[in-house]
């Protein structure tokens, strides 16, 4: 969920430039609809999303200096709306633009819902355009999710492994050593147990528990224990298993025989965000770029925390995002909104990979994300010889992730459905937190129950 940019002055020119961009259309309504063909004598108008949050300071100022920049160097080009959103996708927002065709030219999109949009024609076929972006040949595997048939429907521009989030400070204060963290559930187990004795308000490990977040961490919880969410063939649940039990178990015991847990349930990811900012929580299952949101958008003191790897973890969860294109578009719009997305996040040296004026406005470098392009590729070098030389971060607090992540297998998410099976998972994991009797099994059969159905009604 996420890219790190910073805040300077911008000259008239471009200050001009970007408040042109944020402005209205012609037509006062705001924004471009993706299928209307740019007149021939005017720019091609397109619209994007995902603009980082008006409290994110930082990453907005870069953000519109860079959209600034951008329609500097291609007039022709009209950024005529720009949403901002905060997480870029959130299914009660997502899904309504969605249905209704209302989605922006140039599109947010979580690797769960790639599959989907691909299999129901809602994402344009931008193979005929690809190679005029000049590190496409340099994408590593991430690339495939985007691909169907041959053709290429998006570009993903932000990669992620799941780890075990840590605040080094409350480890210290609990009487834990944060430079050796849980290597075990059972080590979590007890430090959680030793951190919630710290006394009211310390947590010691947080989950999710809704709006489709929670049903996401169980997924990433069983596939650390070695099992899965369906079947090879996408067409079964299977996840009604020992590994299964083991994630509910493990939880269930956590919050109602240790109280180690507390009691506040986190419904959206935002809210144990903002919980493990707050600086009370021990640890939560995240990737690398947690740390940074957890500076960047909750204020936490980025120094206190680090990752490790996933305790016992077989399989790694493996997500991210990227963007898609409205199939409305024209082919001047895709050619358009292509521009836009090397731009901002897939040339180095600008954009997101503009490590130089990150350093000196104060944001973080040097952290090993995002993960796009094969390390002996020309692109991977040079992200990785800028991230080397504006390094401005400890990389101890991701050294523990590196390492220990080395030689566990990648998991992709659960098919083109997965948005829909993270909701249907998210009733088990709420349950064993909100009630001590809560039955394990039954719960297990009841949600294998309705992604079988589900799976089926997709054919």
């Amino acid at each position: 969920m996420k890219s790190h940019k910073l805040s300077i002055l911008l000259v008239s020119g471009l200050a001009i430039a970007a408040a042109a961009a944020c402005g209205t259309d012609d037509s006062g309504n705001g924004g471009d609809k993706a299928g209307a063909a740019p007149s021939s004598a005017g720019p091609v108008s397109i619209s994007v999303n995902c603009e980082p949050p008006k409290t994110n300071k930082a990453e907005r100022a870069t953000f519109e200096e860079d959209l600034a920049a951008f329609q500097q160097l291609n007039p022709n080009i009209k950024v005529s709306k720009v949403t901002d959103a905060f997480p870029c996708y959130d299914p009660r927002t997502f899904e309504p633009k969605l249905a209704s065709g209302e989605l922006e030219t140039v599109f947010y999109v979580n690797f769960p819902n790639v599959g989907r949009l691909i299999e129901s024609g809602q994402a344009a076929d931008l193979t005929p355009y690809v190679n005029e972006i000049k590190t496409f040949a340099d994408y590593n595997n991430s690339i495939d999710l985007f691909k169907k048939d041959g053709k290429v429907y998006g570009l993903p521009t932000d990669g992620y492994g799941m780890g075990l989030v840590y605040n080094k400070e409350v480890f210290t204060k609990a009487g834990l050593d944060p430079n050796s963290p849980p290597t075990t559930w059972a080590d979590v187990q007890a430090a959680a147990k030793k951190i919630a004795g710290l006394g009211p308000g310390y947590v010691g490990y947080g989950e999710y528990s809704g709006n489709n977040v929670g049903g996401w961490h169980f997924t990433a919880s069983i596939y650390g224990r070695g099992g899965s969410v369906i079947t090879d063939d996408g067409k079964k649940a299977a996840f009604n298993t020992p590994e299964g039990k083991a994630v509910l178990e493990n939880l269930q015991q956590m919050r109602w025989a240790d109280n180690s847990m507390g009691s506040q349930l986190y419904i959206d990811w935002p809210a144990l965000m903002k919980a493990m900012a707050g600086g009370k929580m021990g640890m939560m299952l995240g990737a690398p770029d947690v740390l940074i949101s957890l500076r960047n958008d909750f204020g936490g003191k980025f120094e206190n925390y680090a990752i490790a790897a996933q305790p016992e973890a077989k399989a790694l969860f493996n997500g991210g995002a990227g963007y898609m294109i409205n199939p409305k578009a024209t082919p001047e719009q895709i050619k358009a909104g292509l521009k836009w997305i090397e731009y901002k996040f897939l040339t180095p040296g600008k954009g997101q990979f503009d490590y130089v004026r990150a350093k000196g406005a104060d944001l973080t470098v040097g952290q090993p994300y995002p993960d796009l392009y094969g390390a002996d590729t020309p692109a991977g070098q040079a992200v990785n010889d800028l991230r080397k030389a504006n390094a401005n971060i400890d990389a101890a607090q991701f050294a523990g992730w590196v390492e220990g992540s080395k030689g566990i297998p990648a998991k992709a998410e659960p098919g083109p459905y997965a948005q829909e099976i993270y909701k249907i998972l998210d009733t088990p994991m709420s349950a064993v937190l909100t009630r001590k009797d809560a039955n394990i099994d039954q719960l297990l059969s009841d949600a294998e129950s309705k992604v079988n159905s589900l799976l089926a009604s997709k054919g």
